[in-house]
């Protein structure tokens, strides 16, 4: 029989001494926030931030009679309205069935409570002044009669709308109150894609819940918000968040918690924030004007791809390329051309057409900035005076087929060209090419289609089909066509090697 050491039996009980003592701590050591880079504490964060945190109850204006009336400083303002909607408790109503839908990007809807319609709506704010002064999303309190404030430490307050902004879904409320807590305003630009984020808010009528997660992305571009560069996020964000901060680990404010990517209408891992910097400014402009006033170019854009980056002679897909200077725009007085790719806007890179909008919003109307642009392979700058952005911007619509006076073409493309009529009809001053027919090859491939005008290939007009003919067959690689569709002008990116 082997018979160990006693030195390593004593080894052994030791051993097995400090793993029972490990196991056995107390509550107090089992809570120890985990330290060293690994998951961070957020209780520090939650306490010092969520006293600036509100909820708001908008009632909808044919519902105000039944509302009651009370007093701005009682301590119960629409006493039997508000028990009406939590008699079941937050969270009880159910969320609307017609929610968006597929893949669709939305505001985020609001809950609906039981009792009679038409039901309040439900979302989140911030106070941003110690005067009273809250930032919310326009969809929150739009088309409402009486707003109710609902702050940390339970008093609830009318509320009136100072101002709201659709382009960017941002509404300013005041409230009449004094000393109250604020939120602390952080900077997005330094806020790293993986960065970890915190949002408080009141989902499904939960007050001052927090969610956590990180930065999944930055200056996202969505349908009809082409002045907010979103931060995307995989924060937790459900009907009621809407309006509501969204913090860095400092406890700053660095977005506006305002749209979801779902299918059902509830969170499905992808949210939308408002940059904390441009929700600033406008609720400075809200604060001031009570309206909105953004600068404009006049310019439409699109997307640099791969392939147009080589046609262009660009090392990378960046900036935003040019496919249309508006008539009378700053941008036609300025000079700029179709075909130019604006790399800086006053100095701020361009990595996008999305986020080109966004900067040129930001200046004040009659102030200059400057372009810089790629021009037939080389640099330059050049001034614009902006102006203020138009109230209605008008757009052409689809063309009408008229009898071709047709030539059949490689690359897989039926053409014709323009006759005096049809350029007059599609407000051209010169040239234009129309495609009638798009057959198997490098037409095909680029993304052609029956009905397009080919206008240009880069910067240079095309007059006819045999000026179209010419400058593909002589290209030695990838060109881009500046192509007329449906009143819409983009650049495609085309191989004639291919045809």
């Amino acid at each position: 029989m082997n018979i160990r050491p006693r030195s390593t039996q004593v080894a052994v009980l030791l051993l097995m001494l400090l793993v029972l003592l490990a196991g056995c701590g107390d509550d107090e050591a089992q809570s120890t926030p985990i330290s060293g880079g690994q998951l961070p504490d957020f209780t520090g964060l939650v306490k010092q931030a969520s006293p600036a945190v509100v909820n708001i109850s908008a009632v909808p204006a044919e519902d105000e009679e039944a509302a009651g009336n009370s007093d701005e400083g009682s301590e119960n303002p629409l006493e039997g309205w508000l028990k009406r909607f939590f008699e079941d408790g937050p969270g009880q109503g159910q969320m609307p069935r017609q929610g968006p839908g597929e893949g669709e990007r939305s505001p985020l809807p609001m809950p609906r409570g039981p009792g009679a319609t038409p039901h309040p709506s439900l979302g989140s704010g911030f106070i941003i002044s110690s005067d009273g002064y809250i930032l919310t999303n326009r969809h929150v309190v739009a088309n409402s009669g009486q707003i109710v404030v609902k702050l940390n430490d339970r008093r609830q307050l009318l509320a009136e709308v100072v101002g709201q902004d659709s382009y960017s879904d941002l509404a300013v409320l005041k409230v009449n109150a004094k000393d109250l807590p604020t939120v602390k305003i952080g900077d997005p630009d330094k806020l790293p894609v993986g960065s970890w984020v915190v949002a408080i808010g009141s989902p499904f009528g939960f007050e001052t819940s927090v969610t956590a997660g990180i930065v999944s992305a930055k200056q996202r571009s969505l349908a009809s918000d082409q002045y907010v560069p979103f931060l995307q996020t995989d924060v937790a964000i459900n009907p009621g968040n809407s309006g509501g901060p969204l913090f860095n680990l400092k406890g700053e404010v660095v977005g506006i918690n305002s749209q979801i990517y779902s299918q059902t209408g509830g969170y499905q891992g992808v949210s939308f924030a408002i940059p904390i910097d441009i929700a600033m400014d406008v609720a400075g402009q809200l604060r001031e004007n009570g309206s909105v006033t953004r600068g404009w170019l006049g310019v439409q854009i699109q997307d640099v791809d791969r392939e147009l980056a080589e046609s262009f002679k660009l090392k990378r897909p960046e900036g935003a390329l040019v496919a249309r200077v508006m008539p009378e725009s700053p941008a036609q007085a300025a000079g700029l051309q179709a075909g130019d790719v604006i790399l800086l806007f006053n100095d701020h890179p361009v990595d996008s057409a999305a986020a080109l909008p966004p900067l040129v919003g930001t200046v004040e109307p009659g102030r200059s900035a400057t372009v810089t642009v790629l021009r037939d392979g080389e640099r330059e700058q050049i001034d614009v005076e902006i102006e203020k952005l138009p109230k209605d911007l008008l757009a052409g619509g689809p063309t009408k087929d008229k009898a071709p006076e047709q030539a059949k073409q490689p690359f897989g493309l039926t053409l014709e060209s323009l006759d005096t009529a049809q350029r007059r009809e599609l407000e051209l001053e010169q040239g234009g090419v129309r495609v009638t027919e798009v057959a198997e090859g490098a037409g095909a491939d680029a993304g052609l289609q029956p009905g397009d005008v080919v206008l240009a290939v880069g910067s240079k007009n095309v007059e006819d089909v045999a000026a179209l003919r010419k400058a593909l067959k002589t290209a030695d690689g990838p060109v881009a066509l500046l192509v007329l569709r449906e009143g819409n002008r983009l650049y495609l990116a085309m191989r004639p090697g291919k045809g």
